[in-house]
Protein backbone atom coordinates (compact mmCIF):
# COMPACT_ATOMS: atom_id res chain seq x y z
CA UNK A 1 0.00 0.00 0.00
CA UNK A 2 1.26 3.14 -1.27
CA UNK A 3 1.93 5.65 1.83
CA UNK A 4 2.99 9.61 1.24
CA UNK A 5 5.01 10.12 4.33
CA UNK A 6 7.66 7.73 2.21
CA UNK A 7 7.65 10.96 -0.76
CA UNK A 8 10.20 13.39 1.51
CA UNK A 9 8.91 16.51 2.57
CA UNK A 10 5.64 16.80 -0.27
CA UNK A 11 4.15 13.22 1.67
CA UNK A 12 5.02 14.40 4.93
CA UNK A 13 3.00 17.31 4.06
CA UNK A 14 0.08 15.72 2.96
CA UNK A 15 0.05 12.99 6.01
CA UNK A 16 0.09 15.85 9.21
CA UNK A 17 -2.91 17.83 7.22
CA UNK A 18 -4.73 14.67 6.62
CA UNK A 19 -4.39 13.71 9.96
CA UNK A 20 -5.29 17.44 11.19
CA UNK A 21 -8.53 16.94 9.37
CA UNK A 22 -9.54 13.73 10.45
CA UNK A 23 -9.12 14.99 14.18
CA UNK A 24 -11.14 17.73 13.53
CA UNK A 25 -8.15 19.95 14.76
CA UNK A 26 -8.81 21.48 10.80
CA UNK A 27 -12.42 21.76 11.38
CA UNK A 28 -15.11 21.29 8.84
CA UNK A 29 -15.42 25.00 7.20
CA UNK A 30 -11.70 25.83 8.22
CA UNK A 31 -10.07 28.30 6.49
CA UNK A 32 -6.67 27.52 6.03
CA UNK A 33 -3.71 29.71 6.32
CA UNK A 34 -1.47 28.90 3.62
CA UNK A 35 1.53 31.45 4.56
CA UNK A 36 1.12 29.92 8.35
CA UNK A 37 1.49 26.58 7.29
CA UNK A 38 4.46 27.42 4.87
CA UNK A 39 6.28 28.84 7.65
CA UNK A 40 5.27 26.04 9.99
CA UNK A 41 6.19 23.00 7.68
CA UNK A 42 9.61 24.74 6.83
CA UNK A 43 8.02 24.26 2.90
CA UNK A 44 8.09 25.81 -0.53
CA UNK A 45 4.30 27.16 -1.50
CA UNK A 46 4.42 25.31 -4.48
CA UNK A 47 5.38 21.83 -1.73
CA UNK A 48 2.42 22.98 0.05
CA UNK A 49 0.04 24.09 -3.19
CA UNK A 50 0.85 20.21 -3.99
CA UNK A 51 -0.64 18.57 -1.07
CA UNK A 52 -3.55 20.68 -1.23
CA UNK A 53 -4.28 19.17 -4.70
CA UNK A 54 -3.53 15.67 -3.52
CA UNK A 55 -6.00 16.22 -0.28
CA UNK A 56 -8.79 18.39 -2.96
CA UNK A 57 -8.54 15.19 -5.44
CA UNK A 58 -9.68 13.26 -2.17
CA UNK A 59 -12.01 15.64 -1.98
CA UNK A 60 -10.96 16.09 1.50
CA UNK A 61 -10.25 20.52 0.77
CA UNK A 62 -11.49 22.70 -1.81
CA UNK A 63 -10.40 26.53 -2.98
CA UNK A 64 -12.45 29.18 -3.62
CA UNK A 65 -11.83 32.81 -5.15
CA UNK A 66 -12.51 35.28 -2.21
CA UNK A 67 -12.84 31.85 0.25
CA UNK A 68 -9.29 30.30 0.02
CA UNK A 69 -8.81 26.71 0.77
CA UNK A 70 -10.85 25.34 3.38
CA UNK A 71 -11.72 21.73 4.73
CA UNK A 72 -14.81 20.22 3.48
CA UNK A 73 -17.20 17.90 5.31
CA UNK A 74 -17.05 14.01 5.50
CA UNK A 75 -19.58 13.76 3.35
CA UNK A 76 -17.65 15.11 0.68
CA UNK A 77 -14.48 13.04 1.32
CA UNK A 78 -13.46 9.98 -0.69
CA UNK A 79 -13.82 7.14 1.53
CA UNK A 80 -13.05 4.33 -0.38
CA UNK A 81 -9.73 6.30 -1.24
CA UNK A 82 -7.40 3.91 -0.07
CA UNK A 83 -5.09 6.59 1.45
CA UNK A 84 -8.47 7.97 3.66
CA UNK A 85 -8.95 4.29 4.68
CA UNK A 86 -5.11 4.31 6.41
CA UNK A 87 -5.77 7.57 8.02
CA UNK A 88 -8.92 6.52 9.34
CA UNK A 89 -7.52 3.02 10.37
CA UNK A 90 -3.89 4.85 12.13
CA UNK A 91 -5.78 6.67 14.06
CA UNK A 92 -6.91 3.30 16.40
CA UNK A 93 -10.51 3.42 15.13
CA UNK A 94 -12.94 2.64 17.37
CA UNK A 95 -15.14 -0.41 17.09
CA UNK A 96 -17.59 1.44 14.42
CA UNK A 97 -15.08 1.18 11.46
CA UNK A 98 -14.55 -2.38 11.84
CA UNK A 99 -17.83 -2.34 12.32
CA UNK A 100 -18.50 -1.18 8.67
CA UNK A 101 -15.60 -2.76 7.36
CA UNK A 102 -17.21 -6.54 8.16
CA UNK A 103 -20.77 -5.38 6.69
CA UNK A 104 -18.60 -4.59 3.55
CA UNK A 105 -17.24 -7.91 3.36
CA UNK A 106 -19.87 -9.59 4.38
CA UNK A 107 -21.86 -8.27 1.15
CA UNK A 108 -18.69 -8.62 -1.25
CA UNK A 109 -16.65 -11.49 -0.23
CA UNK A 110 -19.55 -14.76 -0.02
CA UNK A 111 -20.81 -13.10 -3.46
CA UNK A 112 -17.05 -13.27 -4.67
CA UNK A 113 -16.82 -16.56 -3.59
CA UNK A 114 -19.57 -17.61 -5.02
CA UNK A 115 -18.24 -16.35 -8.63
CA UNK A 116 -14.70 -17.66 -7.74
CA UNK A 117 -16.23 -21.15 -7.76
CA UNK A 118 -18.10 -20.61 -11.07
CA UNK A 119 -15.04 -18.75 -13.03
CA UNK A 120 -11.95 -19.59 -11.30
CA UNK A 121 -9.07 -21.25 -14.03
CA UNK A 122 -6.65 -23.75 -13.00
CA UNK A 123 -4.19 -20.26 -12.91
CA UNK A 124 -6.79 -18.91 -10.20
CA UNK A 125 -6.69 -22.00 -8.22
CA UNK A 126 -2.87 -22.00 -8.05
CA UNK A 127 -2.55 -18.56 -6.55
CA UNK A 128 -5.08 -19.35 -3.66
CA UNK A 129 -3.21 -22.54 -3.14
CA UNK A 130 0.02 -20.60 -2.92
CA UNK A 131 -1.20 -17.82 -0.74
CA UNK A 132 -2.74 -20.88 1.50
CA UNK A 133 0.82 -22.21 1.56
CA UNK A 134 2.48 -18.73 2.46
CA UNK A 135 0.07 -18.74 5.36
CA UNK A 136 0.85 -21.95 6.41
CA UNK A 137 4.37 -21.21 6.42
CA UNK A 138 3.77 -18.10 7.87
CA UNK A 139 3.27 -19.92 11.76
CA UNK A 140 4.39 -16.50 14.17
CA UNK A 141 5.57 -14.48 12.28
CA UNK A 142 3.08 -11.50 11.86
CA UNK A 143 4.13 -9.71 9.02
CA UNK A 144 4.29 -12.91 6.71
CA UNK A 145 0.92 -14.06 8.18
CA UNK A 146 -0.27 -11.08 7.52
CA UNK A 147 1.07 -10.63 3.67
CA UNK A 148 -0.31 -14.18 2.88
CA UNK A 149 -3.96 -13.52 4.13
CA UNK A 150 -3.65 -10.26 2.01
CA UNK A 151 -2.41 -12.34 -1.18
CA UNK A 152 -5.36 -14.66 -0.20
CA UNK A 153 -8.21 -12.24 -0.52
CA UNK A 154 -6.38 -10.12 -3.71
CA UNK A 155 -6.29 -13.90 -5.63
CA UNK A 156 -10.38 -14.90 -4.47
CA UNK A 157 -11.32 -10.97 -5.86
CA UNK A 158 -8.97 -12.01 -9.12
CA UNK A 159 -10.75 -15.17 -9.72
CA UNK A 160 -14.11 -13.26 -9.89
CA UNK A 161 -13.02 -12.34 -13.24
CA UNK A 162 -15.22 -9.01 -12.49
CA UNK A 163 -13.31 -5.79 -13.10
CA UNK A 164 -15.63 -4.37 -10.80
CA UNK A 165 -14.88 -6.48 -7.78
CA UNK A 166 -11.41 -6.47 -8.08
CA UNK A 167 -11.63 -2.78 -7.65
CA UNK A 168 -12.58 -3.24 -3.97
CA UNK A 169 -9.13 -4.77 -3.21
CA UNK A 170 -7.72 -1.53 -2.11
CA UNK A 171 -11.01 -1.35 0.33
CA UNK A 172 -11.40 -4.75 1.52
CA UNK A 173 -7.10 -4.66 1.60
CA UNK A 174 -6.70 -1.90 3.47
CA UNK A 175 -9.17 -2.44 6.56
CA UNK A 176 -8.38 -6.20 6.56
CA UNK A 177 -4.29 -5.05 7.19
CA UNK A 178 -5.03 -3.03 9.60
CA UNK A 179 -6.74 -5.45 11.76
CA UNK A 180 -5.07 -8.43 10.35
CA UNK A 181 -1.63 -6.35 12.20
CA UNK A 182 -3.79 -5.63 15.47
CA UNK A 183 -4.74 -9.06 16.06
CA UNK A 184 -1.74 -10.55 14.87
CA UNK A 185 0.21 -7.74 17.15
CA UNK A 186 -1.85 -9.02 19.80
CA UNK A 187 -0.73 -12.49 20.19
CA UNK A 188 -2.99 -13.72 16.79
CA UNK A 189 -5.81 -15.43 15.96
CA UNK A 190 -6.62 -19.05 15.94
CA UNK A 191 -4.53 -21.24 13.03
CA UNK A 192 -6.19 -19.62 9.89
CA UNK A 193 -5.13 -21.90 7.40
CA UNK A 194 -8.79 -24.34 7.87
CA UNK A 195 -10.94 -21.38 7.33
CA UNK A 196 -9.10 -20.44 4.51
CA UNK A 197 -8.49 -23.84 2.79
CA UNK A 198 -12.53 -24.36 3.12
CA UNK A 199 -13.24 -21.63 0.41
CA UNK A 200 -10.69 -22.77 -1.76
CA UNK A 201 -12.30 -26.42 -1.57
CA UNK A 202 -15.49 -25.22 -2.62
CA UNK A 203 -13.87 -22.97 -5.29
CA UNK A 204 -11.87 -26.24 -6.62
CA UNK A 205 -15.11 -28.16 -6.22
CA UNK A 206 -16.44 -25.11 -8.74
CA UNK A 207 -19.50 -25.65 -5.80
CA UNK A 208 -20.89 -21.80 -5.78
CA UNK A 209 -22.82 -22.46 -2.38
CA UNK A 210 -20.28 -24.42 -0.92
CA UNK A 211 -17.69 -21.35 -1.44
CA UNK A 212 -19.74 -18.58 -0.23
CA UNK A 213 -21.05 -20.82 3.14
CA UNK A 214 -16.90 -21.29 4.06
CA UNK A 215 -16.65 -17.65 3.42
CA UNK A 216 -19.53 -16.32 5.99
CA UNK A 217 -17.80 -18.40 8.45
CA UNK A 218 -14.33 -17.15 8.00
CA UNK A 219 -15.91 -13.92 8.05
CA UNK A 220 -17.89 -14.77 11.72
CA UNK A 221 -14.62 -16.15 12.91
CA UNK A 222 -12.78 -12.95 12.13
CA UNK A 223 -15.46 -10.80 13.51
CA UNK A 224 -14.79 -12.52 16.41
CA UNK A 225 -11.23 -12.23 16.50
CA UNK A 226 -11.84 -8.33 16.82
CA UNK A 227 -14.61 -8.99 19.34
CA UNK A 228 -11.95 -11.34 21.60
CA UNK A 229 -9.34 -8.67 21.18
CA UNK A 230 -11.71 -5.72 22.34
CA UNK A 231 -12.54 -7.84 25.59
CA UNK A 232 -8.95 -8.17 26.37
CA UNK A 233 -8.22 -4.76 25.86
CA UNK A 234 -11.10 -3.85 27.98
CA UNK A 235 -9.43 -6.30 30.62
CA UNK A 236 -6.19 -4.83 30.68
CA UNK A 237 -7.36 -1.77 31.41
CA UNK A 238 -9.61 -2.61 34.13
CA UNK A 239 -6.51 -4.45 35.78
Amino acid sequence: MHHYSARGVHGQTVEVLAQRILTGELAEGAILDLTALQAEFDVSLTVLREALRVLAAKGMVDARPKRGTFVRPRSSWSLLDGDVLRWQFARSPGPGLFDDLHELRSIVEPGAASLAAARATDDDIAALDAALAAMAAAGADPLAAVAADLDFHRALLAATHNELIQRMEVVIETGLAERDRMVHGAGGPRDPVPSHKAVVDGIRRHNPAQAARAMRKLLDQAIEDVVRLERTRREDRQD
